[in-house]
């Protein structure tokens, strides 16, 4: 794998992301030349994990940079781009990494066009912007995007990941809008999930809620990445009808915000279990579907 020349870094901008990674970066060997940042907390965190790093406007730090590092909202990106273009603070030669996970090289195309090399560089965590997510990076994996083609670029984008302390994985720019949902639909669902979970159990008066249902979550997500679908358990996996129509009738009452996303994950359930051989039954599959597809259940109580 080839190895990038030490590099100057220009982080645009010290959020969450930029912060933490050029940290790995300076972490590895490179130096961070500058970094830009508006907010009070971009500043502070600036201060924390980039000492004595000089906070400049975006096109004076990608000026002084080999490597620019792009950690910006998804939606501020193409314009930032092409403003940098714009101005003359990109040229040719200095490789121009963005991290979004939405977004392949294609909104890197007037920057490639001036001469850099693009690349996307999209770690699979959740970020704190705290010293303990340069430890967490060596437990995670970096979707890697260059242009198709251009193996030498491919090869400088998983040698930055490697040094940064993360496992990199190919992503083909053509599969990174859906790469990106799926891990969207994981984690950001996955947490909404479970603060409706103890929500409803504060609200029912069971107390310490996260803590009751800690090693069952850890249990599920660990058999479900152990054993994929053969793990469901549950109402639904079993056929159980009637369990299900309570569900539906007391959080139509008492969670009445929660009760579509059960019927909706529910429907999936049914439908993954009856695919896995777990749910064998398929009248049982049918009655399900059509309980959880009936909008008159869990309004008759009320």
């Amino acid at each position: 794998m080839m190895r990038p020349a030490r590099l100057a870094v220009g982080v645009v901008s010290a959020g969450r992301v930029g912060s933490v990674l050029g940290a790995a970066l300076a972490r590895a060997g490179h130096t961070v030349v500058a970094a830009s940042g508006l907010s009070a907390a971009s500043l502070a965190r600036a201060e924390r994990l980039l000492p004595d790093v000089p906070v400049l406007p975006p096109d004076e730090t990608v000026a002084r940079a080999d490597l620019v590092l792009l950690a910006l909202p998804d939606d501020a990106l193409a314009g930032m781009v092409r403003g940098l273009v714009a101005t003359g603070s990109l040229r040719p030669g200095q490789i121009v990494v963005h991290t979004s996970g939405a977004q392949g090289i294609d909104v890197l195309a007037p920057a490639a066009e001036a001469g850099a090399l693009p690349l996307a560089l999209h770690p699979v965590m959740t970020f704190t912007g705290r010293e303990e997510d340069l430890e967490r990076l060596a437990a995670c994996s970096i979707g890697v995007t260059a242009a198709e083609d251009d193996e030498a670029a491919w090869n400088v984008g998983e040698a930055l990941a490697v040094e940064m302390g993360a496992e990199p994985v190919r992503i083909p720019d053509s599969a990174r809008a859906l790469y990106h949902a799926a891990l969207t639909h994981g984690a950001n669902h996955l947490m909404t999930l479970v603060a409706d979970c103890t929500e409803v159990l504060r609200e029912a008066g069971i107390g310490h809620s996260e803590r009751l249902v800690a090693p069952l979550l850890s249990a599920a997500l660990d058999n479900v990445l152990r054993h994929g679908d053969r793990a469901l358990t549950g109402p639904v996996a079993r056929g159980d009808l009637g369990t299900v129509r309570k569900h539906l009738a007391v959080l139509t009452d008492r969670a009445p915000d929660v009760a579509p996303a059960y019927r909706a994950l529910a429907k999936r359930t049914v439908a993954r279990s009856l695919a896995a051989g777990v749910l064998p039954d398929t009248a049982a599959a049918k009655d399900l579907t059509e309980l959880l597809d009936d909008p008159a259940e869990g309004q008759q109580d009320q």
